[in-house]
């Protein structure tokens, strides 16, 4: 005999077979005796009884009202997820930087090469961010991958960007993988490296052994540790040692947004040397 399963999954589950084994009995006992006939087939003694189908309405009522019931409760004691923080702490050790190691203001940009809206922001917004902020020593440009699931060639191309950058071309990579966001199959990939000059023996060689595939899965839990689960995601604050703890600013934001939080920690850094 099967046990009975006494979850809550188990007791809907045996609660809609007692419904359709009811109505199953309904469907019967309500053949009617015409429906025999037409067939040559003896009439049955008698039908379904008002009284009997009164009672059967009257139960499948009732039966209704638990699966509402139980259905209420589970919304009542589903788990709620804590809400996101509006700032977070991450490290960026060993990632690639990009701007003066001085910077009062350090930016960590999460990102995948295949996402439409890293793309945006890299086209629209960050070389005016460059121009302003990094390249005049203000700001400190820190890159961690989060290849996301649904984008199959992403995480080999983080992976490719890397093996640029142990040629000192991870920003000139990720340059180029991005303006060929859609062409980042793993057989493209080695074309964008000889079109860089690199030395493709190294780089292929890179490329095969995936050695840098453990730091890539690791910037991805870092991420999800403080609840970065989509792309771009920044933290924009000050570094300490190898943390930066700071704002959270998802998605492709325009450069107003970079601007203002970057020019409120430099008044503050200001402030706070007079």
């Amino acid at each position: 005999m099967t046990p009975l399963n006494l979850t809550r999954t188990g007791f809907r589950h045996g609660l809609a077979m007692g419904v359709a084994a009811l109505f199953l009995t309904v469907l019967n006992a309500g053949w009617s005796p015409a429906a025999h006939a037409e067939q040559g087939a003896e009439a049955p003694s008698a039908a379904i009884t008002p009284d009997q189908a009164d009672a059967i309405v009257q139960e499948l009522k009732e039966i209704r009202k638990l699966l509402e019931s139980i259905d209420k409760k589970s919304v009542a004691q589903a788990p709620k997820r804590p809400p996101v923080p509006p700032t977070a702490k991450v490290s960026v050790k060993d990632s690639p930087v990009l701007g003066s190691a001085d910077a009062p203001v350090t930016v960590v940009e999460f990102t995948d090469y295949q996402c439409t809206y890293c793309l945006r922001f890299i086209q629209q917004t960050f070389p005016k961010l460059k121009e302003e902020f990094i390249d005049t020593g203000k700001v400190r440009w820190v890159v961690r991958d989060m290849p996301l699931g649904f984008h199959k060639n992403a995480r080999k191309a983080a992976q490719a960007a890397h093996c640029a950058g142990e040629q000192d071309k991870f920003w000139e990579m990720r340059a180029v993988l991005f303006a060929n966001a859609k062409k980042l199959e793993a057989e493209n990939l080695p074309s964008y490296a000889q079109t860089m000059g690199l030395d493709m023996t190294a780089f292929d060689a890179c490329l095969a052994s995936d050695r840098h595939l453990a730091a890539i899965d690791k910037s991805m839990q870092d991420a999800s540790g403080v609840q970065i689960t989509g792309t771009p995601t920044f933290v924009i604050g000050k570094a300490s040692g190898d943390w930066v703890e700071g704002k959270r600013v998802v998605g492709a934001r325009d450069f107003k947004t970079f601007e203002e939080n970057s020019r409120k920690l430099l008044e503050e850094k200001q402030a706070n040397a007079q």
